[in-house]
């Protein structure tokens, strides 16, 4: 079981610094919500077009072009919200956040200011050492993406595609919960893991679809639980903002760069200054992007083109009960109706594709058996050949088929190891595998006890050993299953070695 614990203690030492320090990190997660079409217009989500290609003239920003609520993009913020454990607002509103950006049109970005879709949450993190921690979840609300700033295209000048203009974004805000860099990823990782079963987001990072900012402080140890006990963010130092990370690895290098940096600024005596900053990876430092902006500087207001938007309890009744299985009850199923290990439901559950497969070839089976061989043998296999489950050239049925032959005693582990090869990189069905290539155990004690009383007529000085070290009895199963090309029964040649060398 994992030891829950909202309030564990953060380290406290981090290298350079003169003192003990605590890291404080709250983080503002944008998850491209999935959907075909985009927030307001309908105009393709499809990644990879050409530039400019999809774009609607509401997207453009064209005079007179109004904006149109996808309902599904409402759908899956509820969703969501769900998934998270958070309250779900029946009455919430679009405002325009207003700045000027070469990539944003409209020169607003219709977002929640006031009244988001999705009130507060949590998420369950699991950290390295076995115990896991709640991470609060403030609120998730809707907004447009900008687009993109082109700048490598050309020595002179820039270029703008406005294919992302438009696309749905969830913005999940978290509570200052998270105490390390390794909390951040996991805290990420699990986001995007819940997000993945639900559909909701497709979690890809390479392409953009999750991004993250990461608001990062420092404090004296205590100054975190005065924080909780009183609410006062006073205690828990001046924040910075790293911008748009979108790699885990990263988010943790550019967590401890910022930390570090703040640290030396205050241990010098100087003032760390509210600021939003970009991670430098090839220099490992932050640099300053802009001053930290309030609300206020982006002279929110409510969207005048949209009325607000009021959903029945019905509806969101009706999206709560086709909610799949999360990753919490289906690794605790896997865990119970299969009898694994924590690390190993946590391995199959990681992704929606593998428990999908691991339970296609477990059903019916040994649950232990299914999950190592699944594990050790078809991941080791796949990650050696840079594919996925999806792209696995061995089906759930072709498994289970090897552990059926194992099962009945048709073939040996080892066998099973060579079989396991042939179908994968050849295809075909495990059980003809093993019947046109002869590779069946043999289960006949008289053929196996000829084989050992063979072996004993030839090497009586090593019967003599091993009946004073019956330690040494080893030496002759090897022999039998040499001698049978390794299809002897290895329980049967046991059994039979103790009882003759035992006579």
């Amino acid at each position: 079981m994992l030891d829950v614990n909202f309030t564990a203690p953060a380290p406290k030492t981090i290298a350079g610094a003169k003192s003990d320090w605590e890291l404080v990190i709250g983080m503002e997660v944008h998850a491209q919500v999935a959907t075909k079409s985009k927030l307001f217009s309908g105009a393709s989500t499809q990644f990879g077009a050409e530039p400019n290609a999809n774009v609607a003239f509401v997207d453009a920003g064209m005079p007179g072009m109004l904006p149109v609520i996808n309902e599904e993009c409402v759908a899956q913020a509820v969703r969501t919200g769900l998934g998270l454990k958070a309250e779900i607002n029946l009455f919430s509103a679009f405002d325009r956040k207003n700045y000027f950006y070469p990539d944003l049109p409209q020169g607003y970005q219709i977002s929640q200011l006031y009244h988001p879709i999705v009130g507060e949450g949590e998420v369950l993190v699991e950290l390295g050492d076995g115990t896991a921690r709640n991470v609060r979840i403030e609120r998730i609300h809707l907004e447009q993406d900008a687009g993109k700033s082109v700048h490598d295209m050309d020595p002179n000048m820039s270029f703008v595609d406005l294919n992302r203009t438009g696309v749905a974004l969830m913005e999940i805000v978290s509570r200052p919960d998270i105490r390390g860099p390794e909390e951040a990823a996991a805290y990420v990782t699990k986001l995007r893991q819940i997000m993945r079963y639900l559909g909701t987001c497709d979690g890809n990072m390479q392409n953009g679809n999750l991004r993250a900012d990461v608001n990062v402080s420092v404090c004296k140890p205590g100054d975190y639980e005065k924080f909780l006990e009183t609410g006062d963010f006073g205690h828990l130092g001046t924040r910075r903002e790293i911008k748009n990370m979108n790699s885990l690895r990263f988010i943790q290098a550019a967590i401890m760069t910022e930390a570090r940096f703040q640290i030396g600024e205050l241990e010098d005596g100087r003032e760390v200054v509210q600021e939003t900053v970009l991670y430098d990876v090839e220099k490992d430092e932050t640099r300053s992007m802009r001053s930290k902006e309030e609300a206020h500087d982006y002279r929110y207001f409510p969207c005048p083109d949209l009325l607000p938007l009021e959903i029945e309890q019905s509806w969101v009744d009706d999206i709560a009960a086709g909610l799949p299985e999360l990753p919490d009850a289906k690794k605790a199923r896997f865990m119970g109706d299969f009898g694994l290990s924590d690390y190993d439901a946590s391995v199959l559950t990681a992704d929606t594709d593998n428990a999908g497969y691991f339970e296609a070839v477990a059903k019916g089976r040994d649950g232990k058996m299914a999950a190592n061989w699944v594990i050790n043998d078809l991941f080791g296999r796949l990650k050696k050949d840079e594919k996925d489950i999806t792209d696995s050239p061995m089906s759930a049925d072709q498994l289970g088929g090897i552990i059926d032959l194992i099962a009945s005693d048709a073939i040996s582990g080892k066998i099973a190891k060579d079989v396991f090869e042939i179908v994968y990189t050849e295809g075909g069905d495990p059980a003809q595998v093993v019947e046109d290539r002869g590779m069946k155990q043999v289960t006949d004690t008289g053929a196996i006890e000829a084989a050992l009383d063979q072996v004993i007529a030839d090497n009586p000085a090593q019967v003599e050993k091993a009946k004073a070290n019956p330690k040494l009895a080893g030496w002759f199963v090897g022999q039998v299953m040499k001698a049978t090309g390794g299809k002897a029964n290895p329980k049967a040649v046991n059994e039979l070695v103790a009882k003759k060398l035992g006579d």
